[in-house]
């Protein structure tokens, strides 16, 4: 059984047992965390789509750490202009291990 879930401004394809980095959330390491947000469930051909969300679904997980990505560099350079800006950024996520999904 998998669900597409919704969270962070983003969403997720998501199946019992995986393990997935997340928009960093405001959870201790060790709880657990309920997604209401699903917009689809389905195994084989038996598939439930919401309108946006579906009712009754819910998928929990729970957190498996904290952490920070990789860092992304960022540059403008205009040639022939004396012009050269840099940056860097690193974003904060959450890995979290879906428990169960229910629709």
């Amino acid at each position: 059984m998998y669900a597409v879930i919704a969270t962070g401004g983003k969403q997720y394809r998501v199946a019992e047992g995986d393990i997935l980095k997340i928009e960093r959330l405001p959870v201790d390491v060790g709880n657990e965390l309920e997604f209401d947000k699903v917009l689809l469930v389905g195994e084989g051909k038996n598939v439930t789509v919401g309108a946006p969300y579906v009712e009754g679904g819910k998928v929990t997980a729970t957190v498996r750490s904290h952490g920070r990505g990789k860092k992304i560099e960022i540059i403008k350079m205009r040639r022939r202009k004396h012009y050269r800006r840099q940056m860097g950024h690193r974003q904060d996520f959450t890995e979290v291990q879906i428990d169960s999904i229910k629709g």
